[in-house]
């Protein structure tokens, strides 16, 4: 299968993009700068220069495919709006290009979509008043092509994909607690988040693209339910500091980010069971506790990508 791939040069897209090319599928990457280009030929995909919001070359992209992958997505997050128009703009070009043809179009959204509390599964609806509520436009927006002769489907990735190179929510944690000297969680710290390893998630990515059924909606969850203070506790033992409990109010000074305290302070586990018995997806890498223990997230090149990226965020007396 050729396929057409968004995101391919950012964090988990190179691993999709390597699970596609050794399962024998050719892989055409969106590009939108020569840097993009050249991780993408590394890679041995081919580079389709354009952008998000260059819709005619994403609908070329598209239409020239077996089938899309769509993970791309970013702008400015203190502009919603823009966010959500700008990624059913994209995916609303790729699906109008696949349009009565039967190939197929995954596109990315996430768990966090689902109403916290509870054990959510992939048969519950998103909730409009969840944090992630900026993604579920696009999960819509791909799904409708179901009706109109795409194989359409979404993969929910867990908020945390660890790997290799994570500079998501985790690293956060860990950088807030080189600085304040101390671990943190929130409240009891028994609130649940559900991780996927980056490679497992590739590997769903290809299978969905090969065989999940029109209207799918999966989730990319190895683990339903890491608790905080687990995660907080083996950052205190690697950085060998004590682990403590914070008010909400104090995590947004210690993380520096009250949108990042409001994340963590999330009760959001998932089940992948539908996923798992549908595609034949039974996740094999470190989980996220492994990782942490044994991985890169403690390295001098990993202490600086974090601060690199949430510096920014930041409080500063």
């Amino acid at each position: 299968m050729h396929v057409f791939l968004t995101g391919g040069s950012g964090q988990t897209g190179p691993a999709v993009v390597a699970e596609l090319i050794a399962a024998g599928h050719t892989v055409t990457g969106l590009a939108r700068s020569e840097a993009a280009a050249a991780r993408l030929s590394a890679l041995g995909a081919r580079p389709h220069h354009g952008s998000l919001d260059d819709l005619a070359s994403l609908h070329d992209g598209a239409a020239a495919a077996d089938g899309v992958v769509h993970l791309a997505f970013g702008g400015n997050f203190a502009d919603t709006d823009e966010l959500i128009r700008r990624d059913c703009a994209a995916i609303d070009a790729l699906g109008q290009a696949l349009a009565g043809t039967g190939k197929p179009l995954v596109s990315t959204s996430g768990t966090l979509v689902i109403k916290p509390g509870r054990l959510s599964t992939e048969q519950d609806a998103p909730d409009p008043d969840s944090v992630a509520a900026f993604r579920i436009p696009g999960e819509q927006t791909c799904l409708a092509f179901a009706d109109h002769g795409v194989r359409a489907g979404v993969v929910r990735l867990a908020p945390t994909v660890h790997g290799p190179g994570d500079h998501g929510f985790i690293p956060a944690l860990i950088a807030a607690a080189r600085r304040a000297g101390i671990s943190a969680y929130i409240g009891d710290g028994t609130n649940r988040w559900p991780a996927v390893h980056r490679l497992d998630a590739a590997r769903l990515f290809r299978l969905a693209l090969e065989n999940a059924p029109a209207g799918s909606v999966l989730h990319g969850a190895g683990e339903s339910a890491v608790t905080i203070r687990a995660i907080a506790e083996q950052i205190g033992r690697t950085l060998q500091i004590p682990t403590r409990s914070l008010t909400l109010p104090q995590a947004a000074e210690h993380l520096g980010n009250p949108f990042l305290a409001t994340f963590f302070s999330l009760d959001v586990p998932v089940s992948s069971d539908h996923t798992r018995a549908l595609l034949g997806w039974s996740p094999q890498h470190p989980t996220l506790l492994e990782d942490l223990a044994t991985g890169d997230y403690f390295t001098p090149q990993a202490s600086a990508r974090a601060e690199q990226i949430w510096a920014p965020h930041h409080v500063r007396s």
